[in-house]
């Protein structure tokens, strides 16, 4: 593909994003989530991990715009404290995902035969698991820290991506750039990764961003259960936790946390949607 077609795909992609209401909104959630993050040390009013005995579970007020946890920390200041693990979690893992998915599916599509017969039935023995139980055993045997709960999302939610990758090289393989690559004698390796897999990464865009916002939902779950990322390092699910106890009286600690799990999970889910969308050669 010429500069030329590339940047002319490219305005195309963007140019249905920008109008598409869905991309806006959850682009706009998606890049708050990264400024939050980035900044945390900048924009936290107060430091999230100074306990103050004084103010002990104070409704949001003046000084603390969302109020103050039971050891009397600022609820806004963990809660945006908990948007690096969240961002991280979510990148870390389906990054993980992703490389794993797509050399499983390369491999697959691209050498098909009994390799695709095996590596697809392995996939098939994979989805048979219940990817939250899996996670939640593997969990409970290595020790319960944020890097483990990177790498266990990543490595049991690789299957959809190789499937999809496999599907698009079995479509690939054939078309006539392949064919010519093939009779100038190059390697298979340079054919899957410098010809194939650049014209099979549009599903996969897609997949990974709907698939960062089920890792976040899941750093979540497992941090509410107390298996994921451990105190003190403040996160969306492990503040959920300590406000289960005093729901009655301080519903803030369990309101806002987990309408920063909603909007950051529906931000990734409409982008991702509006890419697919966007990403379609079949529109006009």
């Amino acid at each position: 593909m010429s500069k030329q077609g590339e940047k002319t795909y490219f305005s195309i992609v963007m140019a249905r994003l920008v109008k598409n209401p869905f991309a806006i909104w959850g682009g706009a959630a998606v890049a708050l989530l990264f400024i939050l993050a980035i900044f945390a040390p900048f924009i936290c009013p107060y430091d999230p991990g100074v306990v103050e005995t004084r103010i002990l579970l104070q409704a949001p007020n003046a000084k603390h715009w969302l109020g103050t946890d039971e050891l009397g920390r600022d609820v806004l200041s963990r809660m945006i404290y908990g948007a690096r693990i969240s961002l991280m979690v979510g990148i870390v893992s389906i990054g993980i995902a992703t490389v794993i998915g797509v050399i499983v599916g390369a491999i697959s599509g691209y050498y098909g035969g009994w390799v695709d017969e095996l590596m697809m039935r392995f996939v098939d023995i994979m989805l048979t698991f219940p990817t939250f139980f899996l996670i939640l055993a593997v969990i409970a045997i290595l020790e319960p820290d944020i890097m483990n709960v990177m790498i266990v999302i990543g490595i049991t939610g690789w299957m959809g991506v190789a499937r999809l990758v496999r599907a698009e090289f079995l479509s690939l393989k054939q078309r006539d750039f392949v064919v010519a690559a093939r009779s100038l004698g190059q390697s298979d390796f340079l054919i899957i990764f410098k010809h194939i897999l650049p014209n099979a990464m549009a599903p996969v865009l897609v997949s990974a961003t709907l698939g960062i916002a089920g890792a976040i939902l899941t750093e979540s779950a497992l941090s509410f259960l107390g298996i994921g990322v451990q105190p003190p390092t403040p996160s969306w699910g492990s503040i959920l936790t300590e406000g289960k106890n005093y729901i009655e009286f301080a519903w803030w600690l369990s309101v806002f946390p987990g309408l920063a799990i909603l909007i950051t999970v529906l931000g990734y889910n409409l982008l991702g949607e509006a890419l697919r969308d966007a990403l379609d050669t079949r529109l006009n």
